[in-house]
């Protein structure tokens, strides 16, 4: 079996929110979307060569609550540039900072509660 590429598939109740906020605030295209009634139901939101989809719950995925335990890994060119244009528009995480697995990096969350980290290998 051969493994091709990872799209996470996220939960969101703001379909409108998600979008207005992944394009506008982090520069993303709206790749793909599907709606029931009028209502937007799924979307495909691309930066580069990252894919996020998001979709309303359904009965086959309704938690009831944000449920990731962990974080989105985002690997950036810049992660000072990242940060100069993201701190003062989103909630921030946790600000920039060099960490000891040599990578610089922040974290900020996204208008459904995930937390998106932004990281670069730091230059020596």
């Amino acid at each position: 079996m051969k493994l091709k590429y990872l799209t996470p598939m996220l939960e969101s109740r703001d379909m409108p929110g998600t979008i207005e906020f992944y394009t506008t605030i982090l520069g993303f295209t709206l790749r793909g979307i599907f709606k029931q009634e009028e209502r937007i139901t799924w979307c495909d939101l691309v930066r580069d060569d990252v894919s996020i989809m998001f979709s309303l719950p359904n009965e086959h995925m309704n938690y009831g609550k944000i449920l990731l335990s962990g974080s989105l890994y985002i690997n950036v060119e810049d992660a000072d540039e990242a940060w100069d244009s993201l701190k003062d528009k989103c909630e921030v995480v946790y600000p920039i900072d060099n960490f000891i697995y040599e990578m610089r990096e922040f974290a900020i969350k996204d208008n459904n509660g995930y937390v998106l980290n932004f990281a670069a290998p730091v230059m020596k």
